[in-house]
């Protein structure tokens, strides 16, 4: 018996939006036939336009009749997911709480494989790594690689903060102070992508040589005025470049009386030749040490 498809504005609307966006062809025929029969057209006609059978036709009509809009998208394309969730749960739990490590294992991360084993091994459910994929797909999970991190604080690390402030919040006028760092640069630098046309290959004119230079630069913790010195050539991240330019400094902030001068724990900030410099200036120079990694803590980082 052929059945008649009466829908109201707001159905006919939910239909039209599937039929339009869903990404999954066999939902958005579906659609498309509930909205030809509400239209008036008929069985056959429809089949004619669809290319599909009166089985299909019937079939989708009584699924809407009992089940609404909602029944159209029926069952996600694919073998249905058998599995109970605790074994996804117990995946998860073990990916995210443990390493292999903990199970005897020699490998640092995780891998489907592994995962597999263990479950054969512990549970004795045999499954192919792709299931045990699923399962973390469905647990929430992604495999992408983990975000680089600072290791261990100092433990110093707020004390030290506390005291440059400190310096900078209490400073006399005669006095000024600067954030110190180096940086290197490269003459010939790693080359990214760009567009071009297609079977046509861009050029990128360089040096010819892959030399490395260091710059050492102060940002004054007021104004924002950058002071750089370039390193010699073949010179690398050493005291040398450094009391240069402490020496500049010293020559281009002369109206201060003592020049505060803020930078990281680096070696050749810490050397014996830094150390005999700072007593021969100590009524100029004054060194003060930020806290190990803490690039936060100094301004000039951003530049």
């Amino acid at each position: 018996m052929t059945r008649t498809i009466d829908l109201s504005p707001a159905r006919r609307t939910a239909l039209l939006g599937r039929d339009r966006k869903h990404p999954v062809s066999e939902i958005r025929l579906r659609c498309h036939i509930l909205l030809l029969l509400d239209d008036g057209h008929t069985w056959v006609t429809v089949a004619s336009l669809l290319f599909c059978s009166s089985r299909t036709i019937d079939r989708q009509v009584k699924r809407f009749q009992a089940e609404g809009v909602e029944g159209v998208a029926g069952q996600k394309p694919g073998r249905p997911f058998r599995l109970t969730a605790d074994r996804v749960a117990v995946t998860v739990e073990w990916v995210t709480t443990k390493a292999p490590r903990d199970f005897g294992s020699l490998r640092s991360r995780w891998y489907c494989e592994a995962v597999a084993i263990l479950m054969l091994e512990l549970h004795h459910v045999e499954v192919g790594r792709e299931t045990v994929r699923r399962w973390l797909h469905r647990g929430g999970l992604v495999c992408r690689r983990p975000r680089p991190v600072i290791g261990p604080k100092d433990p110093d690390r707020q004390v030290k903060l506390d005291a440059v402030r400190g310096l900078l919040n209490g400073l006399p006028i005669d006095e000024t102070a600067v954030f110190q760092d180096e940086v290197d640069i490269n003459t010939d630098p790693k080359i990214g992508s760009m567009w071009m046309v297609r079977g046509e290959r861009a050029t990128v004119e360089t040096p010819g040589n892959d030399e490395k230079r260091y710059l050492s630069g102060s940002m004054h913790w007021r104004t924002g005025q950058v002071f750089v010195n370039e390193g010699a050539p073949k010179q690398g991240r050493d005291t040398a470049p450094f009391l240069a330019h402490l020496d500049d400094l010293r020559s281009r902030l002369r109206r201060y009386r003592v020049i505060h001068v803020i930078c990281d724990s680096a070696k050749c900030h810490t050397s014996d030749g830094v150390a005999v410099y700072l007593w021969d200036h100590r009524d100029r120079i004054e060194l003060h040490l930020l806290p190990k990694s803490s690039p936060d803590g100094n301004p000039i980082e951003r530049m």
